[in-house]
């Protein structure tokens, strides 16, 4: 089955500048492995060391975080999207304001 994944701008540079890339996979696992066999690059900013999604890298299959479903297992439909999220932090204060904690 047919499976569109969504590649964010930080990431393309890993992907031969690529923002879609439709693959045949029946898991998000086998997804995101089918995508870094044809990118390898994109193989140490998706996985850690030890094989496992790195914690920063959010996939979203749908509008549904895969923590919330059944993590790399995530059975997946013909015709379906999943994106990866890279997690943002940060920020600061506004201009001319002390930073709030709460």
């Amino acid at each position: 089955m047919a499976v569109t994944i969504t590649i964010p701008t930080a990431l393309r540079q890993y992907a031969d500048g690529n923002a879609r890339v439709t693959l045949n996979a029946d898991t998000v696992g086998s997804l995101l492995r089918g995508l870094v066999e044809q990118h390898p690059a994109l193989g140490k900013q998706i996985f850690g060391d030890d094989g496992k999604l790195r914690s920063f890298v959010n996939v979203y299959v749908g509008d549904e975080d895969i923590r919330y479903l059944q993590g790399e297992e995530t059975p997946l439909a013909d015709g379906e999207t999943v994106s990866i999220i890279p997690a943002i932090a940060g920020g600061s204060a506004l201009p001319g304001r002390p930073p709030r904690y709460e």
